[in-house]
């Protein structure tokens, strides 16, 4: 009977991943072989031609956003897909398509992943773990919010990607506490996603969080000729951004409060596994200082011009060899890299360059921002706030900036409205992708855990998506004006 009853619920999931399977392929088909679209028409009155080339993109962003959703095929394979998908329907050549693949920022999350794996493999992270359990205590609630704490404070001094790798094994070292257990618990939910959604508003404050503010500073100062200083950009950004972490702490605390209030014993336990670790060893020292070296280095660049040159992912890949060259790592240890995770953020940024490059997501950004251009200046503002957050979930957040940003610059004068208003809104929901793997490093680094399905992550972060426009709304109103955000021109 127990059999009968396992076939049928493999039955179930399988023809439930057929039919969403189906419902892929459909969109594509019906939006590569339609007929053309109208052009796009900017506000200066210039048209925007779709291609058949840039409709094949906009038919493929539809199908990889279903497979990942219904996790249809493994989400690394549906990265793997977006580049035989681009070859063989002829969206782009084969050598832009798959070449997207080894781009410099999947190779940063290849790095930040190396330094999660040896911070575990070292016991660095079960110390910090003890550290702060045993500040913290016991009660699960104050677990949640220490580790939602600590996470967006190193936000504020190192990439949010490079944070969600430190912190992940750090988790796992908590959650081992809580239970033994292999299936998915509420608490354990709530941990790795409350992580990675809290990455995303601590990466916000400063520009060491994320490329995302460079890139729009930069595009900021071309339009409008005016400049935006490191903590500028911070004094506006801090409210926001720790409004957020707190309220998603009361955001997980509701929907998915953990079957334990708290651990007994947990604090006494800590310490006592602390001290059997005993003194640092010689790997926990060099791994130690080979990160510190290379977060250090990462965070100096904004500040020393002379070091602005290197590349990010070079550099992370140093640390990398680093591990093995002191026998930190071995070459067993690179069968252990999740490549599952490394493959969706590739699929990822061939998507995006391809929705870049073909000229589809202007077309779209042009044709939303068309909706607006008569609104009253704050549904203007939102619209833009929502296509970017929306378009952040499928491509990178600079591309999504990139492609918006110019846009609304140009659009928001006639409309009466700042400049600066638009750049810190596009901001604000560039940095928090809630609803898909895909849109931001921690999301899918917190994936790993096996916690939750990309379905469960989807779900969640439609109420947290709706929070997060709700608090930017009221920033714009209320907050941002008593702190000298200009907000109307004139």
């Amino acid at each position: 009977m127990a059999e009968s009853t396992s076939q049928l619920e493999k039955s179930d999931f399988d023809w439930k991943r057929l039919l969403f399977m189906a419902i892929g392929i459909g969109l594509f088909l019906l939006v590569y072989y339609s007929p053309p679209w109208p052009d796009a028409i900017d506000p200066m009155g210039k048209q925007f031609e779709l291609s058949h080339q840039a409709k094949g993109a906009l038919a493929l962003f539809l199908l990889a956003g279903t497979f990942w959703v219904f996790e249809v095929l493994p989400i690394g394979v549906t990265g793997i897909l977006i580049g035989v998908v681009q070859a063989l329907f002829f969206i782009r050549p084969a050598g832009d398509a798959f070449r997207d693949f080894m781009d410099p920022s999947v190779l940063f999350i290849f790095g930040s992943l190396t330094i999660g794996m040896v911070f575990t493999k070292v016991g660095l992270t079960k110390r910090l773990a003890y550290k702060m359990l045993m500040i913290v205590g016991e009660k699960t609630s104050r677990i949640y919010l220490g580790c939602f704490v600590v996470t967006a404070l190193l936000t504020h001094i190192m990439a949010h990607t490079a944070v969600a790798a430190t912190m992940y094994p750090l988790l796992l070292a908590i959650y081992a506490l809580y239970t033994t257990d292999t299936t998915p618990t509420r608490f354990g939910k709530g941990l790795f996603m409350g992580m990675a959604f809290v990455a995303g508003a601590g990466s916000i404050i400063t520009l060491l969080g994320a490329a995302r503010g460079i890139v729009a500073l930069g595009f900021y100062k071309e339009i409008t000729g005016n400049d935006i200083s490191f903590f500028e950009l911070s004094y506006y950004m801090a409210p926001i951004g720790w409004l957020m972490v707190f309220l998603l702490w009361g955001f997980f605390m509701l929907f998915f409060k953990p079957e334990k209030d708290r651990i007994p014993g947990l604090r006494e336990k800590a310490r006592q596994l602390n001290a059997d670790m005993g003194p640092l060893k010689r790997n926990e020292i060099i791994a130690a200082l080979i990160v510190g070296g290379t977060i250090l280095f990462l965070s100096l660049q904004s500040f020393i011009p002379a070091l602005a040159p290197f590349n990010k992912s070079a550099i992370i890949l140093v640390g990398t060899v680093l591990f093995f060259i002191f026998h930190i790592l071995d070459i067993h240890d690179l069968e252990d890299i999740p490549w599952n995770i490394i493959l969706l953020f590739a699929g990822a940024m061939s998507i995006g360059f391809c929705l870049w490059q073909t000229g589809a997501a202007e077309w779209l950004a042009i044709n939303w921002l068309g909706f607006f251009k008569d609104s009253h200046w704050f549904i203007f503002v939102m619209g833009i706030a929502f296509f970017i957050m929306i378009m952040t979930n499928f491509i990178m957040n600079v591309a999504s900036i990139a492609i918006s940003l110019p846009v609304a610059l140009v659009v928001a004068p006639y409309l009466g409205v700042s400049g600066e208003i638009i750049l810190f809104a596009a901001l604000v929901v560039a940095g928090m992708p809630f609803l898909l793997l895909v849109g931001a490093a921690p999301n899918a680094i917190a994936y790993n855990s096996k916690q939750f399905t990309s379905g469960e992550f989807f779900i969640t972060g439609i109420p947290a998506s709706i929070l997060l426009l709700a608090v930017l709304g009221l920033t714009i109103l209320l907050v941002w004006p008593l702190m000298g955000m200009e907000i109307t021109l004139g």
